[in-house]
């Protein structure tokens, strides 16, 4: 799988003292080889966010906080660009977005949890207008549910998102029953590890996203599930995001990912080397 990203995801949006920082980026295009992706355009983000809050964040001329937890600065709606058209190129080439900001958490009027725009959503909506993919199912591994994609496509049929998070947990959306025919969320409980998730995958993930049948399978792949994380208390270890990466690059014929959380950064470029090998089986 080719890995997409560009060098100014290390300058763009910097956010001080914040763990969803741009070193996060800065250690990842260190380790890895990769090609360069270019903004999407503003068309794009309108397919999932309204005009007002894309307005809005171009409008941003110094620091503000968007939410409790969004920091955003002049640089940041030309780095929210970027991160989208990252992950409009994963997939239109079938390959892994490293990016920032995230995105899972941006609903399409507002930002929250440190996104800006959501990066995934992007990508799904531009695959079935302009690849002509009718039907997109999205993985989403990140510990934390991904309230903005789950509202994003809650009443389209043509667009599945299965959801694995620690629960109770931020956002506190995607426990117990909250779902539909085409949102299905496993909420895992804090301090499980691979075996809980081999589970979930063989229970609910996979006869979901098989019986989907989707043209496109785009990963929301973060790594704050990893047992040395600092905002989460599961037990996943490096072989855990192999193992789910070479599971998830079965399920349909063609896989992108796009990067979401993992803010450790002595370890974030093993994890994503660790799922860099899954897809690449």
């Amino acid at each position: 799988m080719i890995l997409l990203s560009h060098p100014a995801f290390a300058r763009l949006h910097p956010t001080p003292n914040h763990v969803e920082s741009q070193e996060r980026l800065a250690v990842l295009l260190e380790a890895f080889e990769f090609e360069e992706v270019e903004p999407a355009p503003v068309e794009a983000i309108l397919r999932c966010h309204t005009k007002e809050y894309v307005d809005r964040l171009r409008s941003v001329d110094g620091p503000t906080w968007l939410d409790a937890d969004t920091f955003a600065s002049e640089t940041s709606f030309e780095a929210a660009l970027l991160a989208a058209g990252a992950a409009v190129a994963a997939a239109e080439l079938g390959g892994f977005a490293l990016a920032r900001p995230p995105g899972h958490h941006a609903l399409p009027d507002r930002a929250m949890g440190f996104c800006l725009f959501n990066n995934i959503a992007i990508g799904a909506r531009h695959a079935q207008d302009e690849l002509e993919l009718e039907r997109v199912a999205i993985l989403d591994w990140d510990v934390h549910h991904g309230n903005g994609t789950q509202a994003i496509f809650w009443d389209d049929p043509s667009v599945l998102y299965v959801s694995l998070h620690e629960w109770p947990f931020y956002p506190g959306t995607g426990g117990p029953g909250d779902g539909n025919e085409t949102t299905v969320n496993v909420p895992i409980a804090a301090l499980s590890g691979q075996a809980e998730y081999e589970r979930a995958f063989a229970e609910v993930v996979e006869p979901a996203i098989r019986g989907f049948r989707p043209d496109l399978l785009l990963v929301s792949a973060g790594f704050d599930a990893h047992e040395a994380d600092p905002l989460a208390d599961m037990r996943l270890d490096e072989a855990a995001f192999t193992w789910m990466a070479e599971r998830a690059a079965t399920m349909a014929p063609r896989v992108g990912a796009v990067l979401e959380g993992g803010y450790n950064l002595e370890t974030l470029p093993r994890l994503v080397g660790a799922a860099l090998a899954g897809f690449s089986k």
